[in-house]
């Protein structure tokens, strides 16, 4: 058994080894800053542009909308979708709006410069989660799962493309 001290090593250990990775994902597109949170109003018309797709495409999913801090603002699951799905769709929407990049990015970085990046809190390496900009300023983030990844990000990028 590993003692608190040496558990807290590795992940220092392990977060220090993803910083480059991090850096370089950083350097390639400046991060944007931050805007007012998405409302309950905007939040539901990105929502049902993410269900109109899947609907158009006969796929069940969750979609979750969340504030710059990663809160929940509005959460919709169709009918018969994988139970799953609920929780992911929650979690990709929270890192896309928190570290203000698609979820996409994490999955590249990994195939790029290993796993290590993997060890930040919240880092969801499976592409449906987007950050929702307003004139350049993320405002929330969108999570979509029930399907492959990437036809969650599919259905995502039908809902932001709708606001």
């Amino acid at each position: 058994m590993l003692s608190a001290l040496t558990r807290t090593l590795y992940v220092l250990g392990a977060t220090l080894l993803a910083l480059p990775a991090m850096q370089v994902a950083a350097r390639d597109a400046p991060r944007p800053g931050y805007g007012p949170s998405i409302d309950i109003t905007a939040a539901k018309k990105i929502a049902a542009g993410v269900v109109a797709e899947c609907q158009k495409n006969k796929w069940n999913v969750a979609v979750a909308i969340v504030d710059t801090h990663g809160s929940l603002v509005y959460f919709e699951r169709m009918e018969d979708t994988q139970t799953a799905s609920m929780d992911i769709a929650i979690m990709k929407a929270k890192a896309a709006a928190t570290y203000r990049r698609p979820t996409r990015v994490f999955a590249d970085v990994i195939a790029k410069s290993g796993p290590a990046i993997m060890t930040l809190p919240g880092a969801i390496a499976s592409p449906g989660g987007l950050p929702i900009f307003v004139s350049g300023k993320v405002i929330g983030g969108v999570g979509t799962s029930g399907v492959t990844g990437d036809q969650d990000e599919q259905c995502s990028k039908a809902g932001v493309a709708g606001m």
